[in-house]
């Protein structure tokens, strides 16, 4: 199966559920834990893997023979994200705002435009035990990042469980990152920012096709309204794990949830099972 684990906002908790569930997994058999937030990747923090390899990822991007190109101003004309722009005596390109769609290649009259190559990123894979781990890692002022996260989930294994950790929040990414996924598990807080953004997230893997759960981190007892929201839009609420000032100060050492309160994998536990029962139905379907 291929799990993804989103939220509609940052700061939620995702690492903390999707680590601690890759740890109690890995007590059974295989994971493997691919962390696609690549912005910000913080999985390897907890779950500090050893590294094998890195690969670095390039898209394509224009190159402009000046010696055929006319000035016709084709190029810009077909370019929905301006990132080519013709002046009189020259055209200018701005890599960082190309989408690789390949209009301007494919479409210059001349036959002045080819496509090259620039890098994005990289992609390190690595392994925690029976945890085999990948993450992107987006280069520093990169503005596009779901090729990255397409290339990390190329390394997605067949015959084991694979937990993705997706980005935070319901844009471009973590649609990237959620698509193709057998289950979502939305963590979410109880706090009013919390239950709205829980809602966008619902109706984007909704959207997307992708049935999902709920997981409450850092309960602080009053969770009806996530609770209506699931009874309401029968989704399961599958577990609640309660705030604790050991965990945050065991997170903010690296030390993943399930390590601080062992107690807790009961609760993934349960999920697994659940996960197992819901892909076996899905399977059967």
């Amino acid at each position: 199966m291929i799990i993804a684990v989103a939220s509609g906002k940052g700061g939620t908790g995702k690492t903390t559920v999707a680590s601690s569930l890759a740890l109690v997994a890995a007590e059974k058999g295989e994971v493997w834990f691919l962390d696609c937030d690549v912005e910000e990747p913080n999985g390897h923090i907890m779950l500090k893997p050893h590294w094998h390899r890195k690969e670095t990822v390039r898209v394509p991007v224009p190159e402009i023979n000046r010696e055929k190109c006319t000035l016709c101003g084709r190029c810009a004309e077909v370019c929905a994200f301006h990132a080519l722009v013709v002046l009189p005596q020259e055209v200018m390109l701005f890599p960082t705002m190309c989408h690789s769609c390949g209009g301007c290649w494919h479409l210059c009259p001349a036959g002045a435009i080819s496509p090259g190559w620039r890098e994005i990123g990289r992609v390190e894979e690595g392994s925690s035990g029976k945890i085999g781990f990948v993450h992107g890692r987006l280069n520093v002022g990169e503005a596009i990042s779901p090729p990255l996260i397409q290339a990390v989930k190329k390394r997605i294994r067949p015959g084991v469980l694979n937990i993705v950790d997706a980005p935070p929040g319901t844009s471009c990414p973590v649609i990237r990152a959620v698509e193709g996924a057998d289950f979502c598990l939305l963590v979410t807080e109880p706090t009013p920012f919390g239950l709205h953004d829980l809602k966008l997230a619902y109706e984007m893997a909704t959207q997307l096709g992708v049935p999902c759960g709920v997981a409450v981190n850092r309960s602080d007892g009053n969770d009806d309204p996530v609770r209506q929201f699931c009874h309401t839009n029968n989704v399961p609420l599958l577990f609640q794990l309660l705030q604790d000032r050991e965990v945050a100060r065991g997170y903010a050492r690296g030390i993943p949830a399930v390590e601080v309160r062992p107690e807790w994998k009961e609760h993934f536990s349960a999920l697994l099972a659940f996960l197992e029962k819901e892909g076996y139905a899905r399977c059967a379907k």
